[in-house]
């Protein structure tokens, strides 16, 4: 099979998922509210459904670009027209379910504002219920100023952490620095060492030349007196 079509075949399932899942979010959203606070309390919250079914419209839009690239280059006009069919009924897939988004957004919304007004009724009545809900509101009332506490200490812990941190990379940035540095002066130590030696010995090298060099004036000098004096004697008939 041609990899182009590999391609789209991935493409069409990957959408029948994502787009399965998105719609299953935005039927959640829709009927989020209409439970009491209680019966509630284990599902997702609002924000979470709605963020789940963004990341949903994010990969169908994605889903949608990567079938329009992908569908010039099938290789015959028959696949071709019938995948430009598919990515226009994906668009108007995706357009809808837009939509449907923000009316079960609308639709949650009054679900809430229906189910606040009944707890509200239901907690001004009178009656053994009454009592019971106001009682289980103050229990998670004081449940709720508790997990803030723990809250904020933890909040409090993980910023002590943090300044920890980066107080321990700034000290192992100060000593890599440091290291840096000591190194630096170790290879210019061996340059200077290296340069100190060669000098030495070249003052070895004229040390001894210079000795030599006095000893070869002497000797040329005793050499020059014996002759001269060799020479006058001659000429005075002393030898």
């Amino acid at each position: 099979m041609d990899k182009v079509v590999e391609e789209v075949e991935k493409t069409k399932k990957e959408w029948e998922e994502a787009y399965a899942k998105t719609q299953e979010h935005v039927k959640e959203i829709q009927e989020y509210g209409k439970s009491t606070v209680e019966e509630s309390k284990n599902k997702n919250s609002l924000p979470r459904l709605n963020g789940l079914a963004q990341d949903g419209l994010a990969l169908l839009n994605s889903l949608v670009f990567n079938l329009d690239l992908l569908a010039p280059q099938l290789p015959t006009d028959e696949e071709v027209q019938s995948a430009k069919a598919l990515l226009e009924s994906w668009k108007s897939q995706y357009q809808s379910l837009r939509l449907s988004l923000r009316k079960a957004n609308l639709q949650a919304k009054d679900n809430m504002r229906k189910t606040a007004q009944r707890e509200r009724e239901l907690l001004l009545g009178g009656g053994e219920e009454s009592t019971i809900r106001r009682r289980n509101l103050q229990t998670k009332a004081g449940m709720t100023s508790a997990a803030e506490s723990i809250t904020e200490s933890l909040r409090r812990t993980r910023q002590l952490m943090v300044q920890e941190v980066e107080r321990s990379t700034s000290t192992l940035m100060t000593f890599e620095d440091s290291t840096g540095v000591l190194r630096k002066a170790e290879s210019e130590y061996k340059g200077h060492r290296s340069l100190l030696m060669r000098t030495r010995n070249l003052l070895s090298t004229m040390q001894r030349q210079d000795v030599l060099d006095r000893i070869i004036l002497i000797v040329g000098c005793i050499l020059f007196t014996c002759a001269v004096l060799y020479v006058v004697s001659k000429r005075m008939g002393i030898l």
